[in-house]
């Protein structure tokens, strides 16, 4: 990377600035783009990714109290080549891993397997480029993506059907706002299907 300013400007911008938002966006997405009705697929991956990464966040939380370690950047500053903003955090396990992978375990556990498939590319990538950027070991992703699915785990078997009542007293107020957009939809597929 060195001598290459601008990959590094555009990786550091992806990994400081568009990362988390954007994945952040991809999981609310999926609450608004389940169709309104008795079925809430989508909405109830979304739900059950966030709770996910909640409880995700919570046990990195409480590992990097028992242990400690450095990020590369300290433990190594002639090695690393810091290409995003340093972290005072610990290394381990990597806290944008962890969520990422949460909410993309659980969305593939519950949402299907196509998006399923998309999240997990997206935590892959935002994992990915945490190593890339110099804030993490590749033992710091894997660690999180581990917690991850060890969270969505007990997410998808905990929460089980109670997510569903959930949703759907959620739903009865996003629906109405959501409802116009998929009847416009409709009507456009119907006229090119004609």
């Amino acid at each position: 990377m060195r001598g290459h300013s601008l990959v590094g400007d555009e990786i550091e911008d992806f990994v400081t600035f568009w990362a988390v938002p954007l994945f952040a966006l991809a999981t609310v997405s999926l609450w608004f783009l389940d169709r309104p009705g008795p079925w809430y697929r989508w909405k109830v991956a979304c739900i059950a990714g966030l709770a996910s990464a909640g409880l995700g966040l919570l046990l990195s939380q409480a590992i990097t109290h028992v242990w400690v370690r450095e990020r590369p950047f300290v433990s190594h500053p002639t090695q690393t080549l810091l290409l995003a903003p340093p972290s005072s955090e610990p290394s381990f396990p990597s806290d944008h891993a962890v969520a990422a992978f949460a909410i993309a375990f659980s969305v593939a556990l519950i949402g299907g397997r196509r998006v399923g498939a998309l999240f997990l590319a997206g935590a892959s990538l935002v994992a990915i480029t945490r190593v890339l950027v110099g804030l993490h070991y590749p033992g710091d992703i894997a660690g999180g993506a581990l917690i991850g699915l060890l969270a969505a785990l007990v997410v998808f078997f905990a929460g089980g059907s109670r997510w569903s009542r959930v949703v759907a007293l959620l739903s009865a107020v996003t629906d109405p706002l959501v409802a116009p957009a998929w009847r416009a939809f409709d009507a456009q597929k119907r006229r090119r299907s004609a």
